[in-house]
């Protein structure tokens, strides 16, 4: 859960059109699964989520293909570094 947000999460409807095979694919599928009807939401909710990760690490990795595994390593180091610095100076400003 993100930091601030509302306790309840709000909730979007959308209206999807696909086949008649993929519908009863997956409903039969979340049967098969014990879910139920109202579980659709949660399970596309969970793939579309997958998806766009997948698709995010897809990316990034073109973005470094040419970076070799060592230099990659020294720039998570660094950025790590600089985020934990800037975190531990704004920590030690706290009243």
């Amino acid at each position: 859960m993100i930091k601030g947000a509302a306790s309840e999460q709000e909730n979007t409807r959308l209206t999807i059109t696909w086949s008649k095979e993929a519908d009863h694919a997956l409903r039969t599928f979340l049967g098969a699964q014990g879910m139920k009807k109202g579980d659709l939401s949660k399970f596309i909710e969970e793939a579309v989520r997958w998806r766009i990760f997948q698709q995010t690490v897809r990316d990034a990795r073109a973005a470094f293909s040419e970076v070799t595994p060592t230099d990659l390593q020294k720039m998570i180091d660094e950025s790590v570094e600089e985020v934990r610095a800037k975190h531990y100076r704004r920590r030690a400003h706290r009243p």
